[in-house]
């Protein structure tokens, strides 16, 4: 075949148009991974990385510092990312030492050499072996649930282009080729020999196999192949996905029937016509002769229902366990007082290191045109309490005035829009805890934002604390909380009367606040609940606990949403730390308990500066020197 000069001019211009198209696409590509390695390389976040094996937090912070430059990704998409490229690097950097061309195939070699090249040496083997054994990370160890996993599937490789030599490594197999042989006239391929020689002892291959591909084509296949084994390693992580939400979903539904059953066991237990009084029997028979620890107004067709987990109808358990473990005199006291070394435990330390947002970021669900005072409150709170960031979200004529009592705050107002709930749940992955009702009203829509809202804080199993109007919304409806263990009620004496009437179908019996917190906390699925007042009385359904910390006889309107603000940041740190730190207590009562500690503490504070003239603002401004005094000193 001849070619001319014009055959090879244009077959020149068109190799040279197809390789401008090309890199021009890769380069549009390249820019979200560069600005990842820039982001990733820098000397703070390496430093949280080194030796730190619960790091999710920092790639929280990368994916939102990469979304602020127009990117959007998830932690763990960033997670793997990263992970994948620095696969190639230490592949890449292996191979150098056999060609001194190989690093060639990473195309973010120089740059990963610049980040890596101080970071301890880790043999590329290892990378590799790491792919068989599990997921491992050069970075630490995963926090497990996390944490952040939203939508893995959405492979990172789809925006780059690039392949993932860490997740599936691939090997480029080509079949034999008949080589042929001229004998005499004819040509005959000497295909058997070839095979029959591949059978015995197996020669090292020389690297005449690849003259016949250019690199760029064996580069070409070798990427096509990668990416479609990401994203074959994708659809089964999403199918995988797909079917532990539904197992998890199958399992609330048999968690909320079973709670059903015994609410309807303990309700016929409890009835009077279920359990009547011997004819000959007195109230006053029944009742144990210490008056100080039994009262005599405890009668005998109550006690069934004292403590439902027992499921017995006329044993007097519960009040002796009342008396064992949380008597009236000084055992309460030491054991309230056993509790503040535990909340100190939780409270996280301030370092040098730690990144914005990593120490709490909390979100108010509230505030309406004519509540404006409680949201802003509870948010502030969260912030003077130890939270990085403190979100309000609002109606849209409450936001203006909201955002005008503090820059500190973000406000969205979006409560009262069509798409409210899809809205907040925008940023729900970037919230550690919810305090849902501080000025909430109660009005229907949001009412029934508010409820949505919370069905998906709850899929995300982040703590729910509800207050004010949040606690009418149970009142109504108590499934949208009941059973969830990372929730905590706030109610004051009024809002507990009519969540107990809403319960129990009959009218609160308020001469043994202990025994009637406890029978809604059971009967709520033993959620947590701090009932407010002269003491504050915290209980699970399982053991009761009372803050009887000193505070002032000043009652300002404010006060619970101060408590319910400082109560959403340390519920985040109690639900951080390892479980052992609690010992035997639950993580909702150790932070309910340091909450109710820190408003008394600031109420007495304060009281003692202004007297009668006391508010709230003065309150939010003694935590503090009130969280010093209880929790650092």
């Amino acid at each position: 075949m001849q070619w001319g000069p014009g055959t090879v001019i244009t077959s020149v211009v068109t190799v040279t148009i197809s390789i401008a198209i090309t890199l021009f696409i890769l380069n549009e590509e390249d820019l979200e991974t560069r600005a990842l390695l820039d982001i990733w390389g820098e000397q703070d976040v390496q430093t949280a990385l080194d030796g730190n094996f619960r790091n999710s937090h920092v790639y929280r912070d990368v994916a939102c510092r990469l979304g602020e430059m127009g990117f959007e990704r998830t932690p763990e998409q960033c997670r793997i990312r990263v992970k994948s490229l620095k696969r190639q690097y230490y592949q890449a950097k292996e191979g150098t030492k056999k060609n001194g061309q190989y690093h060639k195939i990473c195309k973010f070699y120089d740059e990963m050499e610049r980040i890596l090249s101080n970071r301890p040496h880790i043999d590329p083997q290892d990378m590799m072996d790491s792919t068989a054994i599990g997921d491992e990370t050069m970075d630490g160890t995963e926090e497990e649930g996390d944490v952040g996993i939203d939508h893995p599937q959405e492979a990172y490789v789809e925006s780059t282009g690039e392949c993932s030599y860490a997740e599936h490594p691939v090997k480029l197999e080509y079949p034999p080729l008949p080589i042929p042989v001229t004998v005499g006239n004819s040509t005959t391929p000497r295909q058997n020999n070839i095979q029959s020689g591949l059978s015995g002892t197996r020669p090292k291959r020389s690297k005449k196999r690849y003259t016949n591909l250019s690199l760029d084509k064996l580069m070409e296949k070798f990427l096509e192949q990668s990416m479609e084994a990401e994203e074959n390693f994708y659809k089964y992580e999403e199918q995988r996905l797909r079917v532990e939400d539904r197992r998890r979903e199958a399992e609330h539904s048999r968690e909320l029937q079973m709670l059903q059953v015994l609410g309807q066991m303990f309700a016929r237990i409890s009835s009077p016509a279920a359990t009547p009084a011997p004819p000959h029997s007195h109230p006053s028979q029944m009742a144990p002769p210490t008056a100080a620890t039994h009262p005599p107004h405890v009668h005998h067709h109550h006690r069934p229902a004292e403590h439902p987990n027992r499921g017995m109808a006329s044993a007097p358990a519960h009040p002796l366990v009342i008396e064992r473990s949380f008597s009236l005199g000084n055992a309460m006291q030491r054991s309230a007082e056993n509790l503040l070394p535990l909340v100190r435990n939780i409270v996280p330390p301030l370092t040098q290191k730690k990144h914005k947002g990593q120490d709490g970021r909390v979100g108010i669900i509230g505030g309406c045109r004519e509540y404006t005072g409680a949201p802003y409150f509870a948010a502030i709170s969260a912030l003077k309490v130890g939270a990085d960031l403190s979100h309000v979200f609002c109606t849209k004529d409450a936001a203006t005035v909201i955002k005008s009592y503090s820059p500190e705050l973000i406000v969205h107002p979006v409560l009262d829009g069509s798409n409210a709930v899809d809205e907040v749940e925008k940023w729900l992955p970037r919230l550690h805890s919810i305090v849902v009702g501080p000025g909430l009203g109660r009005d229907d829509k949001l009412l029934k934002n508010a409820k949505e809202i919370i069905e998906k804080s709850k899929a995300r199993d982040i703590p729910i604390i509800i207050d004010a109007d949040g606690l009418w919304l149970v009142a109504q409806q108590p499934s949208v909380i009941q059973g969830y263990q990372k929730g905590i009620l706030t109610p004051n004496f009024m809002e507990f009367s009519r969540l107990y009437e809403a319960v129990h179908h009959e009218p609160l019996d308020s001469r043994d606040n202990q025994r009637s917190v406890m029978q809604l906390s059971a009967a709520m699925g033993n959620l947590t609940v701090v009932l407010k007042g002269e003491e504050d009385i915290i209980t699970d359904g399982n053991r009761v606990i009372v803050c009887s910390q000193e505070g002032s006889g000043r009652r300002c309107g404010g006060q619970g949403d101060l408590l319910s603000g400082s109560l959403g940041v340390l519920a985040h740190w109690a639900f951080s730390v390892p479980a052992e730190t609690m010992k035997s207590t639950t993580p909702p009562l150790v932070a309910a308990y340091g909450a109710c500690a820190l408003t008394r503490q600031c109420n007495r504070q304060a009281f003692h500066k202004h007297g009668r003239a006391t508010t709230t603002s003065d309150m939010i401004q003694e935590i503090g020197s009130a969280f010093k005094t209880l929790f650092e000193s």
